[in-house]
């Protein structure tokens, strides 16, 4: 099938398909500084063997799980020897926008939030969205300014909202059943023709915090983890 590259990202290669579809290739580019891995970083840190195989690995098993349970995805197929991933064409909500869902109060939500909670108090599933834009720090979004700036409708939002607390929980009872804790999560979705909303880009290790027994476990870490 013949391809053609349209983008290439700090972790991904994007390439269109001549059947419609998009291949993204996985790289073994990380994020992170001086040379230390770091999955909430603007930049290109350091590169790991392997890393591209493994965080297809996990997508792989997730989008197949998520798919299974009737949520709308982007993934078509994979060919682990290639380490690509086919996906149908979806369009970003805005200039692109993450997604956060969190099971404990850790990180900048704590940081923002912190006169009011404890470090890692329970939350309920929270999701909030945050633009991604390296410049302005991935600034938070709410829901009346993505209708309001009509980066989506009403309606997209609360499919993005029940969508997501649905994906996190397939995550973190697979993890669960492993011994590790979710703490919390972060999804990329877009819309295709019809403005039907679909889970986009990998469920990696580098997405998520994870603890055991309390301690951080780190994503390469997590990976080994996962599939031993």
């Amino acid at each position: 099938m013949e391809k053609k590259l349209v983008y290439t990202g700090k972790t991904k290669n994007v390439y269109a398909l001549d059947n419609g579809n998009y291949e993204l290739l996985f790289k073994d580019d990380c994020t992170g500084k001086d040379g230390v891995f770091d999955p909430g970083e603007n930049s290109i840190g350091l590169t790991i063997e392997g890393v591209g195989d493994v965080n297809l690995r996990m997508s792989i098993y997730f989008f197949e799980k998520i798919n299974a349970a009737g949520i709308a995805t982007h993934f078509v197929s994979a060919d682990l020897a290639k380490t690509t991933m086919e996906v149908k064409p979806a369009k970003v909500f805005g200039k692109g926008l993450e997604v956060i869902c969190r099971y404990k109060a850790v990180g900048s939500f704590f940081r923002r939030y912190g006169d009011y909670i404890a470090e890692g108090a329970d939350l309920p599933a929270y999701v909030e969205t945050t633009f991604k834009d390296d410049a302005k720090g991935d600034p938070l979004v709410t829901k009346d300014a993505l209708v309001a700036l009509g980066v989506m409708s009403d309606a997209q939002y609360e499919d993005i909202k029940t969508m997501t607390q649905q994906i996190t929980k397939i995550v973190a009872d697979d993890l669960k059943a492993k011994g590790l804790d979710l703490y919390d999560i972060k999804f990329e979705f877009g819309y295709d023709a019809d403005g039907k909303v679909m889970l986009i880009d990998e469920i990696a290790s580098g997405n998520m915090r994870v603890y055991k027994d309390g301690k951080y476990i780190d994503p390469m870490t997590l990976s080994e983890l996962f599939f031993a």
